[in-house]
């Protein structure tokens, strides 16, 4: 006879194993696939990166740029990605509707093509692992839940594995046992490793990466410095005094990665971006950056160096991560946000997405995340396998409720879980709801003594 405590986690981390499971699949797939994109996009997209556009007539950036546009007239640069050698510089152009195009200049800064964003690899992979191509709260929500339960189900199933003496070998183990063993095995060498994975995702989720980027606005000292979240702005008295009243030039509206719409100012005695990268470069900055434009009259050119941008070629060390602001007119270096002046919640950011992507520490972190991504697909599958073989034809043989007995364990367990992760403690709400009406139900069935 099991103890409350165990029936409870044992009946719990069955029902959530058998309805996230399809969904922790497709995360774990497609977040292998995630892993190695740079990669992939290396060889699938050659042309792009590293490619020629034959023509021998250098351009300038800035001749490059509005030759772009020229090409592609309903559409604005709103950044430049200068990228080491022997990459290819990279323009993110935005027409009115928010659709985007990336394309390419050569060494010359002549045009060899273009993609749509929406069908790279990078970003179709992207897609699946966080919104399983369908977008929308609901299913952020539900990828965010999924996660949120496999935390649950690690932590459930370390519980079992010592509390019930899994590992322990039987001298004539049957094959549902010898499933069991390894599904538990495997599973609790990969708990710690397998959370850290889930936790340094839970950045870019919906319900609680909204929370966690909230926090990090609200508390400069632990999160993102006030620098970073209102840049500086650019001295306007550059700008003509007959000419500075009126509205500049901009760009449309568009969205990117989730920072809402924006416009980008493109004032006529805007600096041209040859001469802005004179500076950056005199500044100590070295390439791989970004330089994106300003949003507004007195907006400032934003060059920054990511850990995690997403983008092939890009990422850097997360001590070398910084943004720095320059005057738009003169190209005067303003000030600068680095890796140092971040909070503990910053730099948490800093370090976890780049491990859970797979290029923190290079190869061995892609290795180390694919193995453990593997093993968790193993236990999935012994487990899957073990519920099989004990399994009754016809019966859903789910773990029974052998004791009436209220846990108190368990409910301190799910308590502390429900707060650390909101999104899971409001379905717990639900499940306790269904648990409370299929009792109802099993107690007002009738008997065959009531039949009689």
């Amino acid at each position: 006879m099991k103890n409350a405590t165990y029936s409870g986690f044992w009946r719990m981390h069955f029902y959530a194993a058998l309805f996230i499971t399809p969904l922790l699949i497709t995360l774990t797939l497609s977040g292998i696939g995630y892993l190695f994109y740079t990669d992939v996009e290396n060889q699938l997209y050659d042309d792009y990166f590293f490619g020629s556009s034959k023509k021998t007539e250098a351009l300038t950036i800035d001749e490059g740029v509005q030759q772009a546009e020229a090409a592609f007239s309903s559409y604005t640069t709103t950044k430049i990605i200068e990228l080491e050698e022997p990459y290819n510089t990279r323009l993110t152009m935005t027409n009115a509707k928010g659709d985007q195009r990336y394309l390419f200049l050569d060494e010359n800064n002549q045009i060899i093509g273009y993609q749509d964003p929406t069908y790279t690899f990078s970003n179709v992979l992207r897609s699946l692992h966080s919104s399983l191509f369908l977008g929308g709260t609901v299913v952020n929500y539900l990828v965010e839940l999924a996660a949120c339960w496999a935390i649950f189900l690690l932590l459930s199933g370390l519980y079992m594995t010592f509390k019930g003496k899994v590992l322990k070998k039987a001298k004539q183990a049957n094959k549902r046992q010898n499933n069991r063993r390894w599904h538990a095995l495997i599973g609790t060498i990969i708990t710690i490793p397998m959370i850290v994975l889930i936790f340094t995702g839970l950045p870019w989720s919906a319900f609680m990466g909204n929370f966690i980027y909230s926090a990090s606005q609200a508390n400069p000292s632990i999160g993102t410095p006030l620098l970073q979240q209102q840049p500086p702005t650019s001295d306007m008295s550059e700008i003509p005094w007959a000419t500075r009243k009126e509205e500049a030039p901009s760009s449309s509206k568009h969205a990117h990665h989730g920072m809402g719409a924006v416009n980008v100012s493109r004032n006529p005695n805007q600096m041209n971006v040859a001469s802005l990268q004179q500076q950056i470069e005199a500044n100590g900055v070295t390439k791989p950056y970004s330089i994106i434009y300003p949003t507004s009259d007195d907006g400032v050119f934003t060059v920054a160096k990511s850990s995690n941008t997403g983008v092939t070629g890009l990422d850097v060390s997360p001590y070398e991560e910084m943004t720095s602001y320059f005057d738009q007119y003169s190209g005067e270096f303003i000030s600068k946000v680095s890796y140092d002046d971040y909070g503990i919640l910053a730099k948490w950011f800093t370090w976890g997405i780049p491990l859970h992507e797979g290029h923190l520490f290079g190869w061995p972190n892609k290795l180390l995340n694919l193995v453990v991504c593997i093993a968790f697909l193993g236990v999935i599958f012994w487990g899957f396998r073990t519920w099989l073989l004990r399994k009754k034809k016809g019966l859903l043989s789910a773990p029974p409720q052998l004791s009436q007995k209220i846990s108190i364990p368990l409910i301190i367990v799910i308590i502390i879980l429900g707060i650390i992760m909101p999104l899971f403690g409001i379905s717990l709400i639900v499940v306790a709801l269904l648990e409370l009406a299929m009792k109802i139900k099993r107690k007002n069935k009738p008997t065959v003594s009531d039949l009689n």
